[in-house]
């Protein structure tokens, strides 16, 4: 299919008519052209959100969320093309993987639909007798949105839906290697019938459009998730503006001595193998316990070789399908290898077929703290065992990070938990639950210092940053 931007409300192809080809990861083969837009097409987007702004936000926030509701119905009677649609562009297992984020991407437009109703201002007490202080919530404006690859469909949602339900209008640039399921997305808005120019998508180079809609005087705020390396960028183009980046992360998952480890083992198989490892959020590396490290990594080895299914993403048993793109299974091979090379054990997977995105899950054993595949994000379907021998040892090595986005520990001790909590630097901390354990509604980002990010996604969260205050104050004669 030759898909289209949307831009003002209607479906439209590169200015300078540029297409580039959409290749699905799960096959190979080629499975239509997406627009290559240039810093022309962002800054006409931009222009059509300018000019929708006020109007949309003159809407009451019930006027929004009746609009926000819309595109969540739309998208619930499209389930099923919206999955397949997200397995053939992304790679994920249909069964096991998309249908859960189509299902997400419901949830994330109805509640920033309802979150919009309640995010509201104050009214504090004026310091003249008789007059009144008004705090209101005002949009900003525009919002420039950068979104990954790896979660192609919630992880818009979660900077647009409150974008739009707090007032603003929205310039969208997707990863180009899910630019299909963008399409997907965006087409779904569109049947939702919003005023034009209120959400706009320019597919395109990263570094050309999503440069331009971070920098161009006509946004007002960006909101990003995806490296670490690209948010720097992304935040150096749009200094001076409204700005929430959401970034990368390493982990850890800890399992301390006193853990239960079949609890441990399972919640380190969503950490490691969830969407192949592809998610800020993954467990990157395994900060096991020495008492326990044998007993552990025997059973996490065991786990992955019974459970964890890798195939054609089409088809029902299978669990994992293959990496999204060649950049990051390169970026596997390389720190599969270094760990290797370090003294690592190779218990499961370890190596792919060549030119294959298709990557088995892959248990390392006694890996060297210093390595690749302990010290970066991966990004991959790995597991890397780093034996410590106390709690002070995994607070050390977890604040050691230059990441600092989400940690997990497991322990019987709740007050171990909490002392992991207290002491690491970073935003979210889980006990006895796996690192890809998030719930939506509740505030998600880095801790400062860390380079995982500056500000919080999650329910009303964004629109903290999507919004400003102002003062009004309320005089008159005799006040």
């Amino acid at each position: 299919m030759q898909h289209q931007m949307f831009v003002n409300g209607a479906w439209v192809g590169a200015l300078s008519g540029a297409t580039s080809a959409a290749t699905s990861p799960a096959t190979g083969a080629e499975i239509g052209t997406v627009p290559s837009g240039d810093r022309a097409d962002a800054a006409a987007a931009i222009a059509a959100a300018r000019a929708a702004a006020p109007g949309w936000a003159r809407l009451s926030a019930f006027e929004r969320a009746a609009l926000l509701h819309r595109v969540a119905d739309v998208v619930e009677s499209r389930r099923d093309e919206l999955a397949r649609t997200l397995t053939l562009d992304q790679g994920k297992p249909l069964r096991h993987e998309a249908y859960d984020e189509v299902d997400e991407l419901v949830v994330y437009w109805r509640m920033a639909a309802e979150d919009g109703k309640r995010f509201g201002g104050l009214l504090p007490n004026s310091s003249g007798a008789g007059k009144r202080a008004l705090l209101v919530r005002r949009p900003r404006g525009v919002v420039a949105v950068i979104t990954p690859w790896n979660w192609p469909y919630t992880m818009p949602a979660e900077l647009i839906a409150p974008a739009l339900a707090s007032g603003n209008t929205v310039v969208w640039t997707p990863a180009p290697t899910t630019s299909v399921a963008a399409v997907a997305l965006a087409s779904c808005i569109a049947e939702a019938d919003l005023p034009p120019g209120v959400l706009n998508l320019v597919t395109g180079p990263g570094p050309v459009v999503g440069d331009e809609i971070a920098r161009h005087p006509g946004t007002d705020a960006v909101a990003f998730i995806g490296s670490t390396a690209t948010g720097r960028s992304v935040a150096t183009a749009a200094a001076g503006k409204a700005a929430l980046l959401e970034m990368g992360g390493n982990g850890p998952l800890v399992v301390l001595a006193d853990a239960d480890l079949p609890l441990a083992v399972e919640g380190a198989l969503t950490a490691c193998f969830l969407c192949a490892g592809q998610s800020c959020t993954a467990g990157e590396r395994l900060l096991v316990h020495a008492a326990v490290r044998d007993e552990f990594t025997s059973l996490l080895a065991e786990a992955v070789r019974s459970q964890v299914r890798l195939g054609d993403p089409f088809d029902d048993a299978t669990t994992m399908g293959p990496l999204n793109n060649a950049a990051v299974a390169a970026k596997m091979d390389a720190h599969v290898a270094d760990a290797a090379q370090r003294g690592a054990t190779v218990l499961t997977g370890g190596s792919r077929d060549p030119g294959s995105l298709y990557w088995p899950a892959t248990v390392l054993g006694d890996v060297p703290a210093e390595s690749l595949a302990a010290t970066e994000e991966t990004f991959g379907p790995i597991a890397p065992i780093v034996g410590i021998g106390s709690l002070e040892e995994a607070i050390s090595l977890t604040n050691a990070s230059r990441y600092g986005l989400l940690a997990s520990v497991y322990t019987a001790d709740v007050g171990a938990g909490l002392a992991f909590a207290d002491a690491v630097r970073t935003g979210w901390v889980n006990i006895n639950e796996s690192t890809n354990y998030w719930e939506s509604h509740l505030p998600f980002g880095g801790r400062a210092g860390a380079g995982s990010g500056l500000g919080r996604v999650g329910g009303a969260y964004p629109m903290e940053a999507f919004t400003e205050m102002q003062t009004v104050i309320i005089g008159g004669r005799g006040a």
